[in-house]
């Protein structure tokens, strides 16, 4: 990663095998567009684009859009440029408004197309705008510096913005956060990284903060819809109170431990969750697979012969296993013994730290089986749902 001042367009990381463009997040954007704001409203001189270090190390050449100056405030807009990210936010203006205050000191607030925080256990506290705390910092840090830099130590009043902000966070998990209105202006680094796996797992753990801090100390997640789906139909459990984790079992565990939580029930779907069985904590087909592999061998710890194996292991899904299973008469057996070795590697990787669980199921044959601490996790989580 060079740091020697490249354009932007000029900022690579390599993933695998391609190089991948980095762009900028919407807490480097507001700052940028703070400062822009901030210098036009004291100088009343357009600015055509502002500079500005990242925390993370790079800087950025940006242009200003959307730039008006009035007798008492100044605004402009930065465009969101997330390189090649597929993110929701990707072409977004963040608008910033600076004007004069009688109050000493700079403030920031959010406006139009920014969220408001609605549910404890965010980073910002309720009723604040969804600027979170590096965002906030930078946007500051830029105000005050283009303030010094022109002599002027008076107060301003900074006001974020984002045009079609509510639209674009009804496809994020804002609205499930407990975030409405707007989108929430992030970014540690003020990067973005494209596919950034770093980004995933942070929401995720943001959310199981969030119901630890309403009380629940014993989590239900699904790697996917279908484990939602199967809660909302076939099982007695709050599943609104779900928590998607993706393919990141493993993370998943070690955040809850991290956050104090004292149990965590998975349910899902055979076919992530008999990779689990073999000890593969990201269950994602780009780091591995084996799921014919791990049905064989619970077949095999059933009594499977090794006609019955070999059929297993030509089968191109989990529902086609399971068929043969049940014709061998080594369904529920086999089934045992997978949930066996998820409660084994679910254990391992908790280390004692924390109660460890799951619920199997498939969508062709319903309900597989669960783990032997599942039933006192489900009680814990029926026990709080009912008490609320």
């Amino acid at each position: 990663m060079d740091k020697n001042g490249l354009s932007q367009n000029e900022y690579y990381i390599e993933k695998g095998t391609e190089r991948l463009r980095l762009g900028c997040t919407t807490g480097t954007c507001a700052a940028a567009a703070a400062r822009g704001a901030v210098v036009m409203l004291i100088s009343k001189k357009i600015s055509s684009h502002v500079s500005i270090m990242t925390p993370g190390g790079l800087r950025f050449d940006l242009p200003l859009e959307a730039v008006a100056i009035k007798e008492n405030s100044a605004s402009c807009g930065v465009r969101k440029d997330a390189g090649d990210d597929p993110d929701s936010t990707d072409g977004v203006l963040v608008m910033a408004e600076a004007s004069f205050s009688p109050k000493p000191g700079i403030r920031v607030d959010g406006g139009e197309g920014v969220g408001r925080v609605t549910r404890p256990g965010l980073p910002c506290k309720i009723g604040e705008a969804a600027i979170n705390p590096v965002p906030r910092s930078m946007i500051l840090s830029e105000a005050e510096r283009a303030a010094d830099e022109l002599d002027y130590d008076g107060g301003i009043d900074i006001v974020i913005s984002v045009p079609g902000g509510a639209e674009i966070a009804a496809k994020t998990f804002n609205p499930r956060l407990g975030i409405e209105g707007g989108i929430s202006i992030l970014g540690t680094t003020g990067i973005v990284e494209p596919m950034s796996e770093r980004a995933l797992l942070d929401t995720i753990k943001l959310e199981m903060k969030q119901h630890i801090a309403e009380g629940e100390k014993v989590l239900l997640f699904s790697p996917g819809n279908y484990g939602k789906e199967y809660l909302r139909s076939h099982m007695d459990l709050p599943y609104e109170r779900t928590i998607k984790c993706s393919n990141y079992i493993g993370e998943t565990i070690d955040m809850a431990v991290s956050l104090g939580a004292e149990g965590i029930l998975f349910v899902s779907h055979i076919g992530k969750f008999c990779k689990v069985a073999s000890g593969i904590m990201n269950t994602h087909s780009n780091s591995a697979d084996g799921r014919m592999e791990a049905l064989a061998a619970c077949a095999v710890r059933a009594g499977a012969d090794i006609e019955c194996v070999r059929a297993i292991l030509v089968c191109g899904t989990t529902d086609e296993a399971i068929v043969i299973m049940k014709e061998a008469g080594i369904l529920e057996d086999s089934m045992k013994q997978m949930l066996d070795k998820i409660q084994f590697y679910l254990d391992h990787r908790a280390k004692g730290r924390i109660c460890t669980g799951a619920v199997v199921f498939s969508n062709m044959h319903g309900y597989l089986g669960c783990t032997d601490t599942a039933d006192r996790l489900i009680e814990k989580i029926q026990a709080l749902s009912n008490g609320r």
